[in-house]
C-alpha cells in the first residue's frame, strides 16, 4: 500500500456485513496455519468496490464520507485502522455508542490482537493500536489533550460540536517515517442545529450556494486564519494573517444503501423508505438540505429560515432594490474565537452577514470604525453593550451616531411600563433578550410574518435554530450565549447579530438622549 512502511505485511480484509463470524474465524485460522511459524496474525479487511474504495484510497487529509444510511461508514473507518495506520482513535459522542463497533471490530481483528474494555483499546499483534474515545460533553476533549493519533475517525460527525473536532483534530501527528496521517468524518446529514457546522466545513460539496461547487471525491485545499477558514488554490504555502501556512486538503465521497450489496439483499433499503420525512430523505437520500427534527423548545423552526433564505434568493434573482439601510446590528466579539458580526437590514431585506476574527476588534474604536463604514445613510446602530459591547457604544455616541445600547439581560418594557408580550398578548418577555428573539420569531412565521428575506449563509441557520426557550415565573426566557456555546462549541454571534438587527422600534418612553444615542430596555447603569 503507498505510504507504508516496506518492513509492514501485506494487509486486506473483510467486507461490511460480509462473512458471518464463523466463517471469518475459520479464515484466519486457515490464515494462521498457513503463516511462517514467527509471524503474528494480521487482519485481513479490503473494503467494498465503488464508493468505500474510492474513499479509502482518497489522498485528503479530511475526507467526509457518506451521507446516506447503510453506505459502510463506520466500516471504513474501522477497517482504516486496522490495515493503514498505526495508531488511531474512533470518537463516537458516547462510550455507549462504541457497543456495535466493539462487537464488529472483535469479529474482524478475531485472533489477531486482544482488548482491554477499561482502556477501550486495541491491540493488534502486529503493534497496531485502536482506540474508542468518547466526548460525551463539551469539556471531555482535554481527556485526549496531547494524545497524538495517525488516524483520526469520528463516527456521526453531526453529533460532535465543531470546537470538539477542531480541537482533537490538533492532536494528529506522528513520528513514524512515511506513515500518513490522515482524518475521516463519516455521517449523515445533520438532523439539529447544532451539526450543520458540517454543511458549512465541507461547503463545496454540501452547501447549494457554494460560488464554485466540487464535483464528489474532488480535493479542495484550506488553511484557518483568524476570520475562519479560507479556501485556496492549491497544496504550496501561503502567507494567511502575515504568517506562512500550509493548506490541509478536504473532500467528500457521498455513499448511498445501494454502495452496500449486503444491505441491500437483507431489504434494509425497504426500511429506509418507510421512515417518515425529513428523515426519509437524508437517510435514504443523503440529502442534507433537508429539514432536521427541530427540538420543541426551539425560539424559531428551522424550516421559517430556510424560507427566508429562499425569499432573498428570489428578490436577488429578480433583481428587487432592496431599497436603504434600516438598521445596523452589531453583536461584538468577546474574546477567543468569537466574532464581531454587523448585520445590515434594509426594511425586510438583510444583506449578507460582515464577520471579523474577534481578534481584530480587540477595542472600542476598532468595532466602532467598522460600524460607521458599514452604515448606511438614514440608518441606525443597534449594539449589544454588555461586557466590552460598552466601548464602542460609546465611541460612536461621541462621533455623534445615531446609536441605540441593548442590553440583553434588562427587562424589556411598553411605553406603558408593562412587560412586552408575544403577538397574542398572552405570554411576557422576560427581558430584552426574549423579547428580540421572539420578534424575529413572529415575523419569520410564513402565515402571519412579514415575508423577511435574509441571505442564505449556514452559520447564521445554525445560531438562529440553536436558541431554545421556556417558561418562568416572569416570562418566557431565551437560552443564554453561554449555554448555546456550551451546547454547539462556539458563540452565536451571527443570530445575535441580525437579531438586534431586527430588533422593533425604541418605545420613545423608554429612550435616553445621550448626542443622539438612545438605551433599549429600562434605565440601568449596567448601560
Amino acid at each position: 500500500m503507498p505510504g507504508l512502511p516496506s518492513e509492514w505485511p501485506e494487509l486486506v480484509g473483510a467486507h461490511d456485513a460480509g462473512p458471518d463470524a464463523t466463517l471469518r474465524s475459520a479464515m484466519l485460522e486457515a490464515t494462521s496455519d498457513m503463516a511462517p511459524p514467527d509471524t503474528p496474525p494480521v487482519v485481513r479487511w479490503e473494503p467494498l468496490p465503488g464508493p468505500q474504495t474510492e474513499a479509502f484510497s482518497s489522498p485528503a487529509d479530511v475526507l467526509f464520507y457518506g451521507g446516506s444510511a447503510g453506505g459502510g461508514k463506520t466500516e471504513l473507518a474501522l477497517g482504516l485502522a486496522l490495515t493503514a495506520h498505526r495508531n488511531s482513535i474512533i470518537y463516537r459522542r458516547e462510550y455507549v455508542q462504541h457497543r456495535h463497533l466493539e462487537e464488529r471490530a472483535r469479529e474482524v481483528i478475531g485472533v489477531a490482537g486482544t482488548y482491554n474494555g477499561t482502556e477501550h483499546l486495541w491491540r493488534l499483534a502486529d503493534g497496531r493500536r485502536l482506540e474508542f474515545g468518547g466526548v460525551e460533553r463539551e469539556h471531555d476533549v482535554f481527556k485526549y489533550q496531547g494524545r497524538p493519533h495517525d488516524f483520526v475517525a469520528f463516527d456521526e460527525a453531526p453529533q460532535f460540536s465543531e470546537l470538539q473536532v477542531r480541537f482533537l483534530l490538533g492532536w494528529l501527528r506522528t513520528v513514524v517515517p512515511g506513515q500518513r496521517c490522515r482524518v475521516v468524518m463519516a455521517g449523515n446529514p445533520p438532523t439539529n442545529a447544532e451539526g450543520q457546522w458540517v454543511v458549512k466545513f465541507f461547503a463545496p460539496w454540501l452547501d447549494p450556494e457554494h460560488p464554485n461547487p466540487a464535483k464528489p471525491g474532488e480535493l479542495r485545499w484550506f488553511v484557518t486564519g483568524k476570520d475562519g477558514d479560507v479556501e485556496v488554490a492549491g497544496p504550496g504555502p501561503v502567507e494567511i494573517d502575515g504568517k506562512l501556512c500550509t493548506p490541509m486538503s478536504r473532500s467528500f465521497i457521498p455513499a448511498r444503501v445501494e454502495d452496500n450489496p449486503f444491505l441491500i439483499a437483507s431489504g434494509y433499503r425497504r426500511v429506509l423508505e418507510a421512515l417518515p420525512e425529513p428523515l426519509r430523505s437524508q437517510m435514504l437520500e443523503g440529502d442534507f438540505q433537508a429539514g432536521g427534527v427541530d427540538n420543541p423548545w426551539q425560539v424559531i423552526p428551522t424550516a421559517w429560515v430556510r424560507l427566508a433564505f429562499e425569499r432573498w434568493l428570489e428578490r436577488r434573482d429578480r433583481g428587487d432594490d432592496p431599497g436603504p439601510m434600516t438598521c445596523l446590528g452589531v453583536d461584538v466579539a468577546r474574546g477567543g474565537k468569537d466574532k464581531t458580526v454587523l448585520s445590515r437590514r434594509h426594511g425586510t431585506w438583510f444583506s449578507g452577514l460582515l464577520k471579523h476574527a474577534g481578534e481584530t476588534t480587540p477595542n472600542g474604536p476598532k468595532v466602532a470604525a467598522l460600524a460607521i463604514a458599514a452604515l448606511g445613510q438614514g440608518a441606525h446602530v443597534n449594539i449589544d453593550v454588555i461586557s466590552i459591547g460598552s466601548s464602542p457604544f460609546d465611541y460612536l455616541v461621541d462621533a455623534r451616531i445615531p446609536v441605540v445600547a441593548v442590553n440583553f439581560s434588562q427587562r424589556s418594557l411598553r411605553s406603558d411600563g408593562q412587560p412586552h408580550t408575544d403577538r397574542s398578548r398572552k405570554l411576557l418577555m422576560r427581558n430584552v433578550r426574549a423579547y428580540a428573539y421572539w420578534a424575529m420569531r413572529e415575523a419569520l412565521d410564513p402565515e402571519t410574518g412579514i415575508s423577511l428575506a435574509i441571505a442564505p449563509d449556514q452559520e447564521l441557520l445554525s445560531d438562529l435554530t440553536a436558541a431554545r426557550w421556556e417558561i418562568t415565573a416572569t416570562g418566557v426566557a431565551i437560552e443564554d450565549k453561554d449555554e448555546i456555546r456550551k451546547r454547539i462549541g462556539r458563540s452565536p454571534d451571527c443570530g445575535d447579530a441580525i437579531v438586534l438587527a431586527y430588533l422593533p422600534t425604541l418605545p420613545p418612553t423608554v429612550s435616553i438622549a445621550v448626542s443622539g444615542a438612545r438605551s433599549w430596555g429600562r434605565e440601568s447603569t449596567d448601560l
